[in-house]
């Protein structure tokens, strides 16, 4: 059996929250208020400059269920799908989509693994050309909109349980495989496999990957996507026909926007 090469997405392949790139296209579609969408950009520098832990998480995870509830699923792909190069392209690390070459002439399989929703997760990993995804799911309801409720929160340990069935279910060895984040939130992930490797890490994963002596890396070349890869036509085809739900919780800038939201309609 072979390897795989399993990365994390936010702060790691791209140089921010990767939902939160998106909320100036959901301010413009209705989705945000104006104030939910300013409190969103602070939050994006508190989790660049700070990260979340598991409490945290949580309350982001319960906040971004409550804001999505009743979108429509449809809406919510057709606004990523639209908007991928426009946000995505130019936060991209160069570093990553170097690794991804160097692992693909490995012939190893280079999987996304992000709590981020599959909304997002997976029409970026078309784009960057990656062989699968694990992301978060929710359950939508008969007419499409969100229901509140998860199905899949890939988060901590989760995301080590995915990658263990993955890896059963297509023949992937583990030991003979990498897995990249920057959180320590992701140690279960990291630990899963032969060679775990730590990516602008947070200072508790820096001083984790220290301990276990795990290879600590620092990306720093954010590239413009154009310049490296071709770039898919605008439109909901894209993302529509390949997702199923958006989740909540991969983003620290929700618990912000879910706050504001309330105190907006109040």
């Amino acid at each position: 059996m072979v390897g795989a090469a399993f990365f994390d997405l936010d702060k790691t392949i791209v140089a921010k929250s990767s939902v939160l790139a998106f909320g100036r296209p959901f301010y413009r579609e209705g989705l945000l208020s104006k104030r939910a969408i300013v409190k969103s950009m602070y939050a994006q520098i508190v989790y660049m400059m700070v990260g979340a832990d598991e409490s945290k998480m949580e309350e982001i995870r319960e906040s971004m269920l409550a804001l999505t509830r009743g979108w429509q699923q449809d809406h919510v792909a057709s606004i990523v799908a639209e908007t991928l190069d426009e946000m995505i392209s130019p936060i991209v690390y160069a570093e990553a989509l170097e690794l991804f070459e160097e692992h693909h002439r490995a012939g190893r399989k280079v999987v996304i693994v992000s709590s981020s929703p599959e909304e997002v997760v997976k029409p970026i990993g078309a784009f960057l050309h990656v062989d699968d995804v694990i992301a978060t799911r929710a359950k939508i309801d008969d007419e499409g909109a969100y229901t509140g409720v998860l199905e899949f929160y890939a988060y901590g340990p989760h995301k080590a349980e995915a990658m263990n069935e993955y890896a059963a279910e297509n023949g992937i060895d583990l030991d003979e495989s990498f897995a990249y984040s920057d959180s320590v939130t992701d140690v279960p992930m990291l630990a899963a496999v032969g060679h775990p490797v730590a990516v602008n890490p947070d200072r508790e994963l820096a001083a984790a990957a220290l301990e276990r002596g795990w290879e600590i890396r620092h990306f720093a070349r954010p590239v413009r996507l154009r310049d490296r890869v071709p770039v898919p036509p605008k439109g909901p085809t894209i993302a529509v026909g390949t997702l199923v739900a958006i989740a909540g919780a991969g983003v620290a800038a929700y618990a912000w926007v879910h706050r504001h939201a309330q105190t907006s309609s109040s």
